[in-house]
């Protein structure tokens, strides 16, 4: 007869491993919500896992709009690409769809953690808030605030986002 081994409880570390890895192999709740490790597109655009995703209810300036600080003209676009890199950071990302554009863009509500990267933008004064998207409501204290503390864009002059793609610059 062979004697048995006693079975030893798990450790702690070992509970924790296991949990991390079942949930970062967690299938999303619907089929629209997309999550994982986020590239940076533009100051509202990113994209996942080959998905380009444009925040919902904000509007930040093109790549290669310029702004202007004491007659100093300087890439807000750029600059507001790099704030966005900098609030995702090493963050998982999870994205809801709340739509989609004419050009089939994901148009979601993102967090990294627990913060909702749109808000996070205006709220730095690198992104206006977009009026004709259902979410805009809920972004206007922050653009009081960055604008009120002159963040971001709000330092210096600025055209508003979609008045420079239309070519008012």
């Amino acid at each position: 007869m062979t004697k048995q081994r006693p079975v030893r409880p798990l450790g702690y570390c070992s509970v924790l491993f296991a949990v991390a890895v079942l949930a970062a192999s967690a299938i999303p709740a619907a089929a629209s919500d997309l999550a994982g490790r986020a590239q940076v597109v533009d100051g509202d655009t990113l994209e996942i896992a080959g998905q380009r995703i444009r925040l919902s209810g904000i509007d930040a300036p093109e790549l290669d709009q310029t702004c202007t600080v004491l007659d100093r003209v300087w890439n807000c676009g750029r600059e507001a690409m790099f704030a966005l890199a900098f609030e995702i950071g090493t963050h998982w990302i999870a994205c809801n769809e709340r739509g989609r554009d004419r050009d089939g863009t994901v148009v979601a509500v993102c967090t990294a953690g627990p913060y909702d990267l749109a808000e996070r933008m205006v709220r730095k004064g690198w992104a206006l808030v977009d009026e004709n998207a259902a979410d805009a409501a809920g972004y206007r204290a922050a653009l009081r605030q960055a604008r009120d503390f002159g963040s971001g864009l709000w330092r210096g002059g600025f055209i508003a986002p979609a008045d420079w793609r239309r070519g008012k610059r």
